[in-house]
């Protein structure tokens, strides 16, 4: 509120909220000023008392007060029992007040004799005291806070903030089911319990209540099901044979004492006979269903009947509740006089028998009606007309769909009521509806199938739909079929179109759209009024005058889009959203502004045209209007009784008890017959609102500071004003002329189609203005600040349906709809179409009727330019600096944007629409489209085709989509998106062209002037342009000859189907494209399945990409992943087949081409096998590994054409190996045999293990047979030759027969060729080593960084440290000019990064080298005779990669070069791996070796299979060694020195005890065991955990370091070993170790040791190590 006050720019508070009071209405009245210190918020009046609130919560109370001890006569008192509290809220009833505090909090005080109070034991309340709402169903029971209190003369109704009613006090009125008042304890009034409640408000002894329609936001509260009192169904659905009832109509016994009539009508619902297989109507049901799945059939029919507005005097009888009845019903006559229905009590249908006899009764009934001439026999009379057939049904029907909703009520219309409808008379019609009462009944003529499929979808979003009864009196339900009026209500005119078959009922709504905002943002007006309490005045509305127990809802103000109810002393009042008043209840004042008296159901209060009303209030017998006139500020009409002065103090009965002679008393006195309007409320300046109670008047007002209060004032009123033309429109025009019969046909069904979305989105702007129009006054009535104003935080939901709404309307006109809808407008507004010219504000004279169509369709969008002008005047009202201006400006220029926008899109509209009336005919249907709008055309022969023939027709039409290129009788669309224009220099040719290219074309087009060449030019690429950013409807539309030269990009994103022959005919490209060729990224797909996604580059696949191509045979996909080169498979990928096998590797023009892997077969299908190895067009040659799990056997060699030929190594699972020549697939030439016990044959062979020829089989003891073998190895041998023991003759044989293993298998060098030509060829060289070292470099960057960019579309394979990796390596480092050790240092760090990922050549090149060596060596490969192989394919590896470092590092020295070590004292380099060493003596020089340099990189990843197969060769020593370490490891340490002969010098004495740090020593005693040299065996067992030979020396050379240091301290002095000491030592030191696998670790040592160190310090360690683990083996012996 502070703001506000500084926003009108004072703060005196002078300006706003000032208070006029006066009674009455004659001219002589004046309003008096009533002072206050602060501006009044809101005003509650009782019958001689008021309350007022001002600003910062203050509360006063004015008037007789007689509960307050002290009376002060005079001005108003402050309620100082609230000064602590924020009040935000008050109310007043007859004698009692009510005010809410800011937390939700209830105060009451005054009268309490009847209760309503709340307070027990007091008669009445001197000051404002708490009262607590506690919701007991809650554990544990909580309060509730309370929104809003109303105040009747006994009773008082809260609305909490979860939206539900309480009262308290005494009364029907309450609507809670208790049998004893007063009720003092406010409780919850059940029957509106799950129902969402806007408002409610108090008459003397009735109570209203404004309700939500229960919608999809409503679905969450769960509707209560049962009654909470009396345990019985709220919803009863009775199953007959063809149709279902379902009865809402739900009471408990009655709390109150009732007359005999009512109690009949209370009667509970006990009785009612249900058929055991009755179904349940669950809560669930009824909310999706339903709107409002809750009682609204009473037991009474004719006040649920459909009210009635306009009835001709003499029809009043029947609003009392009685029924005129026909002489030929004989079910007419009967006790309630209530006709026909009158078996309907407390349920619709209580009785199933009663029914069926009724329905037999009626049918016979109409069919001698039929017989007597039909329905126009039955036009109402004077009489008026009874229970006509339709009338029943209807009333079938909306008990039917009462409760469940609409669709469950169409279904059973369409299922049961077809039987019924044969009886109708054949004048009816049934075209529209199934139930074929189309006029007749406004709840049930629009309930077409169609309808209710649209509604659903909507959610109820619906504005009523029937014939063109006057607005007014448009009768028609929402969501909900009502009992329908019975046909005497309907007017004859009705009547009349009902029977002429050219009307049919229409669902004026969006289809399928529901409406664009949340519920939250704007007000809803979807509402229904609910009524309870005394009805002796007929203030129910529900057309009669018996009291309600409970809420229930007036039917008749369902679709009325009600905002705002009043309740005065006995009538009511309801403001709706178009500003009009409907009144009923008490008229004996004149307080219901119209002649019926009284009224028992709502009727329009009678005020002159043009007038809207915004705020209404009813005080005892008056009612005061607050209603927009002609000029911005409002105007006050009152209408009721005169009040007189004289009065004031005779008068002391309360109202609501006036007997008969104070009535003719009072008209005497005078009073209103239709309310007049107040001369002296010019004065008052604006008034944002009206109060009225008792006799009393009250307005509150602002002065118009600066402007702002006139601003907000006009800005309310125009959007009032728009609300009630639109709805003109929509129900005078659109609607009527969407229910012409002959409609779709006349304009055709894709037209009709659009007319319907248009009417749709019209309902919607509606709809949407109507909710806006409330929240402005809403904002008036409270609060009147910028802030509220949902125009500027939701300006997005007006600029989006204004958008739609002209997008649709421009296409609706593009297809000729507007021109198309002339004649039925002709025919149905008659030659001289007055309406269509008022509503359309066109001041022309006689003007067509096409034109006052389209002025009025486009009549929406000028309001954008009012809310833009508007919106600057309240703005203008503001400091420019504040964030009101700001805001304001902003969304100012927004609307002003959007008016010229849709301005500008009206003329392309236009023009477009113009051009397709002068386009030839046959191709106008395939070319118009509702989107496409034109930018120009050639027809001027402006531009002509480059080589046309002399006789050929080439018109040019451009539009936002697409360029068509027409000939005589053919016509071609290039979509925009792929069109690209080059203008050609005209110096060369002297023409002026444009060339054109398309993805499958390319022309040029010559202009005939340079001007015109330059305006196609601009307007084509402002075109593509705009087709490209997809603003085709909403950016501003080119216009030729305008705006800056606009160059769309060459390289966009857009899709496109190719229809050329050739390779990609019929297949769709989507995605990035350069000058007419896909480039980029992108999708292609082909009608027969094939999808291609990944790289393009100039039209043809090129880079990374994934292709999947459908086998038809196995019903699978065959899928690719990898690289592609000018659209074939080139370069590394992973084909994934529908057989099942996978190939892993390298590609080239489409075929398996270099190294890679295939897989075949899962390893539990027929037959898994895995090759890896070189390929050659698509076939396996050259080396390679074929794994065949099935059989166990593993070779190694080489292939050709799929085939093993060449030499070759087979080992199976069974420990067998070969070795030899393949021929043909098979073992066959020259091979050696060996099988798992060392018997060797070699010789001849045929096939596969099979002996043929001569041979030399030996056995494992060396014994042997020489001559000619013949038979399957593992099956008998046949053999002819000699038998040899050797050991008898010369020893030299032996050696002949074992070193034979190796000789016929591939040497390692040719081993694995085709993975080190890929690196190669990655670096740039046609063959190693020959190419450019500069272009090597570059390549691998190119590498790194294209890689990296496939690697970022998957983020998961890159982890943190990888990145890192890549990101080091982008840096090149010096690879020119001398090496020095920096150099060096440098260089390796380098190889061991580049080895670590595989985006590096390097990197790949090593993953693919260990892949290929774990799939040699690992499974059956783990054979020990692959070890000298395996050893030597490793140094093969580094031979061949050093080569490729010194490719690329030119001056580093070849193999055993030397670099010079710089004489400063680095730290010891001496092995790459080693970096624990302390300083040794400086060296000179350092070796360069490719095993120093690349061992480290190499071996940990190859150290499983390799270190397998030493630890298979050595099994039998290291069985020996271990079991003699073990047996060893028994003695205590000094039996074990004096057992190894160490001298007892060595000894040590004592040994360090866990503590070192205390020093404490302690004594070795010959018991001690595993403590001596602890350090130094500690030091040795880390060998096994290190891989390269020259860490394994470095752990040994540290052992030799512990143990001297050890020695050392024993002596305490410095010490020289000699080998005779030594040895012993280490020889403990080496058992201790109990290292399992020494003997293997030796050998790899041996056999992969650097050449340079064999003869240094690390030989002489290592060959000590070596004699130990000799001296163990053979230490039995000794």
């Amino acid at each position: 509120m502070e703001s506000q006050r500084k926003s009108s720019g004072d703060d005196d508070g002078g300006e706003r909220g000032l208070l006029h009071t006066w009674k009455g209405y004659s001219c002589s009245v004046t309003p008096e000023r009533m002072l206050l210190p602060r501006p009044v918020l809101q005003v509650a009046l009782g019958i001689r008392h008021g309350v007022l609130l001002v600003e910062g919560g203050q509360v006063y109370s004015f008037g007789e007060l007689p509960w307050k001890q002290s009376q002060v006569p005079g001005g108003p008192t402050q309620e100082c029992a609230l000064s602590g509290q924020r009040v935000v809220a008050v109310a007043a009833g007859s004698f009692h007040s009510g005010a809410v505090t800011e937390d939700g909090g209830v105060h009451m005080w005054g009268d309490n004799g009847a209760g309503q109070c709340g307070l027990s034991g007091l008669s009445a309340v001197p000051n404002p005291t708490p009262v607590a709402l506690v919701d007991s169903d809650t554990v544990p029971p909580q309060t509730v806070p309370v929104l809003e209190l109303a105040c009747g003369e006994q009773h008082t109704l809260a609305l909490s903030v979860k939206r539900e009613v309480w009262a308290w006090g005494s009364g029907c009125q309450l609507g809670l089911n208790v049998a004893t008042f007063p009720v003092w304890k406010p409780q919850k009034v059940e029957h509106l319990a799950g129902r969402y409640v806007l408002q409610v408000a108090c008459g003397a002894l009735h109570s209203l209540a404004l309700v939500r329609c229960l919608g999809s936001q409503d679905v969450q509260r769960p509707p209560v099901d049962k009654c909470r009192h009396c345990n019985q169904l709220l919803y009863t659905m009775t199953d007959k044979e063809d149709h279902v009832i379902i009865s809402d109509g739900h009471y408990c016994p009655p709390g109150a004492e009732l007359t005999k009539d009512e109690r009949k009508l209370e009667a509970p619902a006990h009785g009612l006979k249900t058929s055991p297989s009755e179904p349940v109507l669950s809560s669930h049901t009824s909310t999706s269903h339903s709107d409002s799945p809750a009682p609204q059939t009473s037991a009474d029919p004719s006040s649920d009947s459909a009210p009635v507005q306009d009835l001709e005097k003499e029809e009043t009888a029947l609003a009392n509740g009685v029924l005129p009845c026909s002489d030929s019903d004989p079910t007419a006559q009967s006790e309630g006089g209530s006709g026909a229905v009158s078996v309907v009590k407390s349920s619709l249908y209580p009785d199933e028998q009663a029914v069926k006899d009724y329905l037999k009764k009626l049918t016979d009934n109409t069919q001698t009606e039929a017989k007597t001439g039909g329905l126009h026999s039955l036009l109402p009379s004077a009489v008026g007309l009874a229970s006509s057939p339709s009338a029943t049904l209807n009333t079938l029907v909306a008990s039917c769909a009462s409760a469940v909703g609409e669709r469950v009520a169409s279904t059973y219309e369409a299922l049961s009521l077809k039987k019924m409808m044969n009886y109708l008379p054949s004048g009816v019609s049934r075209s529209g509806a199934p139930t074929g009462l189309t006029g007749t009944a406004p709840g049930v003529g629009d309930n077409t199938t169609e309808r209710v499929r649209q509604e659903d979808s909507m959610q109820g979003k619906k504005s009523s739909s029937t014939g063109d009864i006057r607005e007014e009196e448009a009768e028609s339900m929402r969501r909900r079929l009502s009992l329908p009026g019975l046909l005497s209500q309907v007017s004859p005119r009705l009547l009349r179109k009902a029977v002429r078959p050219r009307m049919r009922a229409v669902a004026l709504t969006p289809l399928g759209a529901a409406v664009p905002e949340a519920p939250e943002v704007l007000p809803t007006l979807q509402t229904e009024v609910w009524s309870w309490g005394h009805g002796e005045h007929g203030q129910l509305g529900h057309g009669d005058n018996l009291a309600r127990l409970k809420p229930l809802c007036i039917k008749s103000l369902n679709s009325k889009e009600v905002v705002r109810v009043a309740a005065g002393a006995g009538h009511s009042l309801a403001l709706t959203a178009q500003s009009q008043v409907f009144s009923w209840g008490s008229n004996s004042s004149g307080q219901l502004g119209h002649m019926e008296s009284p009224s028992t159901i709502p009727r329009l209060a009678k005020l002159s045209e043009g007038i809207r009303v915004w705020d209404v209030s009813a005080g005892s017998k008056h009612t005061l209007l607050l209603a927009d006139g002609d000029c911005i500020q409002p105007i006050i009409y009152y209408s009721g009784q005169q009040a007189k002065e004289t009065e004031e103090e005779s008068e002391a009965k309360e109202p609501g008890h006036q007997e008969e002679g104070e009535e003719k008393q009072e008209r005497a006195g005078g009073y209103t017959p239709q309310p007049v309007l107040l001369p002296f409320c010019m004065h008052l300046g604006y008034v944002s609102s009206v109060f009225a109670g008792g006799k009393r008047c009250v307005a509150l007002s602002d002065r118009n500071v600066m402007g702002f209060i006139a601003s907000l004032h006009e800005l309310a009123a125009a959007e009032r004003k728009f609300y009630c033309k639109l709805c003109n429109i929509k129900t005078q025009i659109i609607r009527p002329l969407l229910e012409l019969e002959s409609l779709s046909s006349t304009l055709g069904q894709v037209t009709f189609g659009f007319l319907q979305i248009l009417a749709g989105q019209f309902s919607l702007l509606c709809h949407m203005t109507g909710q806006h129009a409330a929240s402005l006054t809403a904002n008036l009535r409270r609060g009147r600040d910028v802030k509220s104003l949902l125009i500027l935080d939701h300006a997005g939901i007006f600029l989006d349906s204004y958008n739609e709404y002209c997008s649709t309307l421009g296409n609706f006109q593009v297809m000729g709809g507007i021109q198309a809808l002339t004649k039925p407008s002709l025919d149905f507004f008659g030659k001289s179409p007055e309406l269509l010219q008022r509503l359309s504000e066109c001041s022309e004279e006689n003007p067509a009727v096409a034109d006052l169509l389209s002025a009025l369709f486009y009549l929406p969008i000028n309001h954008i330019h009012e809310y833009g002008r508007l919106l600057l005047k309240l703005a203008t009202c503001f400091e420019v600096c504040s964030d009101e201006y700001q805001r304001l400006q902003d969304s100012c220029s927004k609307f002003e944007a959007l008016s010229l926008q849709l301005k500008r899109r009206r003329k392309d509209a236009e023009y477009t629409f113009h051009f397709w009336k002068s386009f030839p005919g046959k191709m106008t249907d395939s070319l118009r489209k509702p989107h496409r709008r034109l930018i120009c055309e050639s027809s001027n022969k402006a531009l002509t085709l480059q080589n046309a023939g002399r006789f050929s027709v080439n018109w040019f039409i451009l539009f936002n989509d697409a360029l068509v290129h027409a000939q005589f009788s053919t016509h071609h669309v290039f979509p925009l998106a792929t069109l690209w224009v080059e203008p050609i220099p005209e110096e060369n040719t002297g023409t002026y062209g444009l060339k054109m290219i398309t993805p499958e074309e390319t022309f040029t087009l010559l202009a005939s002037s340079p001007m015109e060449k330059a305006k196609w030019l601009r307007s084509i690429n402002q075109t593509v342009d705009q087709a490209l950013s997809g603003a085709t409807h909403d950016k501003t539309s080119v216009s030729p000859g305008s705006g800056p030269k606009l160059e769309p990009p060459i390289s966009r994103t857009a899709s496109y189907t190719f229809y050329k022959d050739g390779r990609l005919k019929e297949a769709t490209y989507e995605g990035r494209w350069l000058a007419g060729k896909p480039n980029g990224r992108g999708v292609l797909k082909w009608p027969d399945g094939r999808i291609y996604t990944g790289e393009f580059k100039n039209g043809l696949e090129d880079g990374f990409g994934e292709f999947t191509a459908p086998n038809k045979a196995l019903n699978k996909n065959d899928h690719y992943q990898g690289h592609w080169k000018d659209g074939k498979m080139h370069g590394l990928g992973t084909y994934r087949y529908a057989s099942g096998e996978v190939y892993d590797g390298s590609f080239q023009d489409g075929m398996r081409h270099g190294h890679g892997m295939l897989r075949s077969g899962k390893l539990n299908t027929s037959s898994p096998s895995v090759f890896i190895g070189q390929w050659v067009q698509d076939k396996k040659t050259g080396y390679g590994v074929f794994d065949d799990i099935t059989k166990g056997e593993k070779y190694m060699g080489m292939w050709q054409d799929h085939l093993r030929q060449g030499t070759g190594v087979v080992v199976t699972q069974f420990g067998l190996y070969y070795e030899g020549t393949f021929k043909d697939n098979k073992m066959m030439g020259t091979g050696i045999l060996l099988s798992e016990d060392d018997t060797t044959y070699e010789g001849e062979f045929s096939d596969d293990w099979t002996l043929n020829g001569k041979g030399v089989l030996t056995m494992a003891n060396s014994d042997y047979l020489e001559g000619s073998f013949g038979g399957e190895w593992g099956s008998s041998l046949k053999v002819t030759g000699s038998y040899f023991k050797p050991h008898l003759f010369d020893a030299d044989k032996e050696k002949t027969h074992v070193v034979k293993l190796g000789r016929l298998c591939v040497c390692s060098e040719d081993k694995w060729q085709a993975v080190f030509v890929e690196c190669w060829s990655q670096l740039g060289c046609e063959t190693s080593g020959q190419g450019e070292n500069w272009k090597a470099w570059e390549n691998i960057a190119v590498a790194l960084t294209t890689n990296r960019w496939q690697i970022q579309d998957r983020p998961e394979i890159l982890s943190r440290s990888h990145s890192r990796t890549l990101e080091s390596l982008e840096v090149i480092p010096q690879h020119v000019g001398p090496i020095t050790m920096d150099r060096y240092h440098i260089i390796r760090l380098y190889l061991i990064k580049a080895c670590d990922t595989p985006l590096h050549p390097l990197g790949r090149l090593v993953e693919t080298l260990v892949a290929v060596y774990r799939m040699t060596y690992v499974g059956v490969g783990a054979n020990r005779r692959l070890l000298p192989q395996a050893v030597n394919e490793i140094k093969s590896y580094l031979n061949r990669i050093f080569q490729i470092v010194r490719f690329l590092f030119p001056d580093l020295p070849e193999e055993g070069g030397q670099i010079p070590e710089p004489t400063t004292n680095l730290p010891d380099q001496k092995e790459p791996g080693s970096t624990d060493a302390p300083p040794q003596s400086p060296k000179p020089v350092r070796v360069v070796s490719c095993s120093a340099l690349l061992l480290p990189v190499l071996l940990p990843r190859l150290y499983p299979p390799l270190f397998t197969l030493y630890a298979l060769d050595k099994e039998k020593e290291d069985g020996v060694y271990w079991d003699c370490v073990l047996r060893l490891n028994k003695q205590a340490d000094l039996a074990l020195l004096a057992f190894l002969g160490v001298q007892q010098k060595f000894w040590p004495v004592t040994i360090s005890v866990c503590m070192p740090a205390l020093g404490e020593k302690q004594q070795v005693l010959s018991s001690t065991k595993d403590a001596c040299f602890a350090s130094a065996v500690e030091t040795l067992q880390q060998i096994s955990t290190t891989f390269t030979p020259s860490d394994k020396l470095q752990v040994i050379q540290l052992t030799f370091e512990e143990i001297t240091q050890e020695v050392q301290s024993l002596l305490k002095q410095d010490f020289l070993w000699s080998m005779d000491d030594l040895f012993p030592v280490f020889l403990y030191v080496v058992l201790r170790a109990r290292i399992r696998n020494l003997g293997s670790e030796v050998s790899l040592i041996e056999d992969l040791m650097d050449p340079s160190v064999q003869h240094g310090e690390h030989g002489i360690m290592f060959t000590t190590l070596k004699a130990c683990y000799y001296q163990i083996q053979h230490e039995k012996i000794t």
